[in-house]
């Protein structure tokens, strides 16, 4: 898995590749609680190259909007051009309901 951070003017645009699970899915939590206490709130979360996504990383997704829901004023952590197969695991688990989608990191970056 790699990370790749960049700095927009109104959030933080993080692009996932490789294959996240529960190896790899600790160092994308820290990256994620990381900028989120850096005072960083509103998180795209790009997973075009993104192949498979297990548990422990739709974990990691879930910890990082919950915290930046709790702050005042509240973020959010968008997701953008995910794969089909991996929206499905999306709607598997309900997740579909909790965060939203966006088919470009242009219209992601732009709903902040």
């Amino acid at each position: 898995m790699e990370i790749k951070a960049e700095t927009m003017k109104r959030c933080e645009l993080l692009s996932v590749s490789g294959r996240v699970d529960s190896s790899t899915a600790p160092e994308l939590e820290k990256v994620l609680l990381g900028l989120i206490q850096s005072g960083q709130k509103n998180i795209v979360v790009n997973l075009k190259d993104t192949d498979f996504i297990s548990s422990a990383g739709l974990k990691a997704l879930l910890s990082a909007l919950m915290k930046v829901r709790k702050m005042i004023p509240a973020g959010d952590v968008v997701i953008s051009e995910i794969r089909p197969e991996l929206r499905e695991s999306f709607v598997l688990v309900g997740f579909d309901r909790l965060f939203t989608f966006y088919e470009d990191n242009m219209r992601a970056v732009g709903s902040f």
